[in-house]
């Protein structure tokens, strides 16, 4: 299986990058082997105003990624990985080369899927759906912007 790992550089040496949307580069392994298949160069994320995370979720999803291993993914982003039922391990840290062989192992920090996507509520006062696994993404994870109104009854 293809995984994509967020990274500082553009090497299996390299550090974890703790964002995914403005991770500097981002690499796809093959899990199996553990090689590395693609190196991304993510300037474009990096230096994006608004809309990183979801054009990295785009990508690998177009690339037939099918785990994402990083720090943390956004709220927005996660929703277009839970389409593309893309697995997230969030709270990966340390060099790439081990955080790949920790997923291979089956011991890798918190993995996210679209079936944890029932911990929260999903009414307006709990703020829609989040990971019973307590990771902090998916929708309501704590980044959205409310625009409703008060209406008198």
């Amino acid at each position: 299986m293809k995984i994509v790992v967020t990274a500082t550089g553009m090497n299996l040496d390299s550090n974890v990058d703790p964002r995914f949307g403005r991770a500097a580069c981002l690499l796809i392994i093959d899990s199996e082997t553990g090689a590395l298949l693609e190196a991304i160069d993510n300037s474009q994320g990096v230096n994006a105003s608004q809309g990183a995370g979801i054009g990295a979720a785009a990508m690998v999803a177009d690339r037939g990624v099918q785990a994402i291993l990083t720090g943390r993914v956004g709220p927005k982003a996660m929703a277009v990985v839970e389409k593309s039922n893309i697995q997230v391990v969030s709270g990966v840290s340390g060099a790439v080369r081990e955080a790949v062989d920790a997923f291979r192992a089956g011991s890798s920090p918190q993995a996210c899927s679209t079936s944890d996507n029932t911990g929260g509520g999903t009414d307006e006062t709990t703020g829609g759906k989040g990971h019973k696994c307590g990771c902090g993404c998916g929708q309501g994870g704590g980044a959205g912007q409310g625009k409703g109104q008060n209406r008198k009854q």
